[in-house]
């Protein structure tokens, strides 16, 4: 009996020292909508000049459990005037554990952010159609290579050469 406890003890410490993430939580935090030129905005027939920003951010919620946010503004001018301006912040919950502080980083930075795009994308090109407009489909995004720039720039001694 007691070799069996010993046994399911070694079995939980093997596990809780195994590596893990799991997906708790996806969801919208925050999106609107502006079309602050309608009507007129829609009787004009140019094709509109859309820009993309993009940012995430990671919180610490708990032991092992973070918060990852994408945030999408999408605008959209003819001219000078403004069509649409779309913003989505795409959450998810995630349980990442056993993994060392060197690669948390990286997971919570492009891994989870990967997770969340397609996401955000969907938000914001229903939220154009449904404001009337042409759907927007943002293009993938590269958060490997976004990092890599992020950290270049806050070390730039580190750049390969």
């Amino acid at each position: 009996m007691a070799k069996d406890n010993n046994a399911a003890a070694e079995a939980a410490g093997t596990e809780q020292a195994q590596p893990g993430f799991a997906i708790e939580k996806l969801y919208v935090k925050d999106a609107s909508i502006e079309v602050p030129n309608a009507p007129q905005i829609f009787t004009n027939r140019t094709a509109p000049q859309v820009s993309v920003e993009l940012g995430n951010s990671a919180t610490r919620l708990d032991d092992g459990v973070f918060e990852v946010a994408i945030k999408v503004t999408v605008t959209a001018k003819v001219e000078e005037t403004t069509a649409f301006l779309v913003e989505v912040t795409q959450s998810g919950i995630f349980g990442i554990r056993g993994i060392p502080d060197e690669n948390l980083e990286v997971v919570l930075a492009i891994t989870c952010p990967n997770i969340l795009f397609p996401y955000a994308r969907e938000a914001v090109s229903d939220m154009v159609t449904r404001a009337g407009f042409m759907p927007v489909l943002l293009n993938p995004i590269n958060f490997e290579a976004l990092y890599a720039q992020q950290k270049m720039e806050q070390n730039p001694s580190e750049a390969p050469n």
